[in-house]
């Protein structure tokens, strides 16, 4: 792993759900971010996209926002992301980001990911999803929050 964290960096916890409804359809992601005692909650929400792409925008989100080169510790309940992470992207990557004679599905935000990854050190976590994790749970909520918000948006 390339980056500059040093061993004095910053200890980070983030949480981090997608959702869609239907899939596709509209979409919605929350992430959580949790530094010592201070607590941070971000969301968003698409358009026509997937749950795989919100779950990844949640990741994309959250690492963005640190300020810093941060040692991160990512928890999420979504195998894509955290196995696209951890095993699937260093074959892509040596394939030039293609499996067999395709490009990779949601590509931009791999590379986004895979930059980020870069610049913090980061830790992919998978966790059990709506199996009393509290702030798993509040991920799910504000992804929820976030995709009802969308469709209000459409029918102003």
């Amino acid at each position: 792993m390339s980056n500059d964290v040093d061993d004095t960096a910053k200890v980070v916890v983030i949480y981090t759900d997608g959702g869609c409804e239907p899939n596709p359809g509209t979409g919605g992601w929350g992430a959580v971010l949790i530094y010592g005692k201070k607590i941070r909650e971000l969301s968003g929400g698409e358009d026509e996209t997937t749950n795989n792409r919100m779950e990844m925008m949640a990741a994309v989100k959250a690492l963005s926002a640190l300020k810093h080169p941060c040692k991160v510790k990512l928890h999420s309940d979504s195998v894509y992301l955290v196995k696209g992470m951890t095993e699937w992207i260093h074959n892509w990557k040596r394939k030039q980001w293609r499996r067999g004679n395709k490009l990779v599905k949601n590509l931009e935000l791999w590379q986004q990911l895979d930059g980020l990854a870069q610049i913090h050190e980061v830790t992919w976590n998978w966790v059990r999803g709506h199996d009393g994790n509290h702030y798993n749970e509040r991920c799910d909520e504000l992804a929820g929050d976030a995709i009802q918000a969308q469709r209000a948006k459409k029918l102003l």
